[in-house]
Parts: structure tokens; sequence; C-alpha cells
């Protein structure tokens, strides 16, 4: 039980949150226009856990020398010896497997695009090292969830449903990202690392991820147009602005210590949003 503890700590398993319910209002949304299965659901699962765990274990894995010399991030698993750097590669290898065979299960465009997805969640543990914009790229890893939900459903590819919220996904993770990163402008300038906050300041960084949220919460009333969904709908865009805010607020580039509480506030958002999406299209 304690070696399980440990990979689910090395992965924050916890933070599976994230991306899950958007994974899920995606193939909610396509089972408007698509038959539904409970196999489905499943997979959906597995290939999503499995995708992320994959992702999160390489991120470590790649970081582990950087890790160690953060005083933040210095008692991760890797650094503090909990796990080897041998387990660790075995995790990630493991992991990906799981993922394809899943995105194969659910039918065969899935199983096909499977790498291509794990190749865009994969770099964004690198991009911090050739490119500034390294949120963007997690944005843009993210906003696979629920691309790969509809797909997984069964939804057409040429609407423009899953890419709408795809897009405001990755404008929301990018956003909570920039924050998270202001944690560590001085250690990434010293260490030759790249991110929006070093690129820009903590200040103007700040501005930008509240420009993301407010343009998270404007794509989301979006779909709601473009998807002709009911009006209770609005009510958890209308939840999502609310947290989105309070977040915002508890961060400035005079005060950092809250970033943590802000970060974690982002779990709520996508189980409130897919609560409230799959309530409107079956009760509302």
């Amino acid at each position: 039980m304690n070696r399980l503890a440990t990979y689910l700590s090395f992965i924050r398993f916890s933070h599976s949150v994230f991306a899950l319910p958007f994974a899920l209002t995606g193939a909610l949304l396509a089972w408007q226009q698509a038959p539904f299965a409970w196999r489905q659901i499943l997979w959906v699962v597995v290939a999503m856990v499995s995708a992320r765990s994959a992702a999160m274990g390489f991120n470590r894995l790649v970081d582990a020398r950087m890790d160690a010399l953060n005083p933040r991030t210095a008692m991760r698993e890797i650094p503090r010896g909990a796990l080897s750097a041998r387990d660790a590669t075995i995790f990630v290898v493991v992991s990906s497997i799981v993922f394809v065979l899943a995105a194969f299960q659910l039918n065969r465009l899935c199983g096909l695009l499977s790498p291509i997805a794990l190749a865009i969640v994969f770099w964004y543990s690198l991009a911090k090292r050739y490119t500034s914009y390294t949120q963007a790229f997690l944005g843009l890893a993210m906003a696979v969830a629920p691309v790969g939900g509809w797909l997984a459903a069964g939804g057409p590819i040429e609407l423009p449903v899953p890419w709408l919220l795809g897009l405001a996904i990755g404008l929301w993770v990018g956003g909570f990202d920039i924050l998270y990163a202001c944690q560590d402008v001085d250690f990434d300038r010293g260490h030759g690392l790249r991110s929006i906050p070093v690129r820009f300041g903590v200040a103007r960084a700040i501005v930008l991820s509240r420009l993301m949220h407010v343009a998270t919460v404007v794509v989301m009333g979006a779909l709601w147009s473009v998807a002709t969904l009911p009006l209770l709908y609005l009510a958890g865009v209308a939840i999502v602005a609310a947290l989105l805010a309070y977040e915002q607020s508890l961060v400035s580039a005079d005060d950092l210590s809250q970033v943590k509480k802000a970060f974690d506030l982002n779990g709520y958002v996508g189980i409130v949003y897919f609560a409230v999406t799959a309530l409107a299209l079956y009760i509302g």
C-alpha cells in the first residue's frame, strides 16, 4: 500500500479531476448525435487516466534533475529517492501502452490518433527548455481531452462543438498554469528555463492569465449558442466564472503566497462544468 501511495503521489492522481470531466463533457455532447454505450465511459476513463499518468510520469522523469535543485520540488519522489528513474520509466511506458490500447477499444480513429496525443502531452514537459510559451503547450495538451472524448463517443469531427470546448479548456489551463509558474520565476531564470512569467514578468503574466480566463468564459458561453444547449448550461458557466474570478483574486504580483490555493480551486471547475452540463442536457 505504501508503494501504491508513492505512485499515486508521483503522478498527483487527484489532479485527474482537471482533465477527466472535460473528456466526459465532450462525450456527453457527442452522445446527443451518436449512439450511447456504457463501455465507452469505461474506456474514456481508462484512456484519460492512463494518458495523464504517462504525461505526469514523463514530466517528473525529465525534470528530476531540476526538481532536485528547486527547494519547492526537492521532495518529489525521484529527487528524494522514493522512486528510481528506472521505476518511473517503466511506469511511463506501461501507462502509454494502456492508453493506446484503451484508445483502440474506443474506435479505430482514436487508436490511430493516440500516439499523436501522447506526443503532445509529452512535449509540454520539454517545452520549457525551448520556448517561453510553455503554458500554452500545457493548454494544448489539456485541450486534447474534450476533443478526444467527443471522438471517442463517435461525434463527427467536422462540427465546431469539440473545437470550441477544446479552446475553452486550453485557455483555462494555460491561464492557471501561468499563475503556478509565477512561483518559480527566479529559479527558472537562474537555470535557463523558459516560461511566460520569465519572459514578460510576473505582473504582466498575471494580466495575461486573467485575460485568458475571461476568454475561457466567453468561449464557454459561445458553445451554448453553437451547440444549442439549454439555458441551465449557462448556470454552469456562471459558476465557473465565479470560481475563476475568486482564483484570480487570490494572486497578485506582490503576493504569491496563495498560488497553491488558487491552483487547487481548478479541481472544482471541471467537476462543476461537467455536472451542470450533464444536468442541462438530460433534465434541462
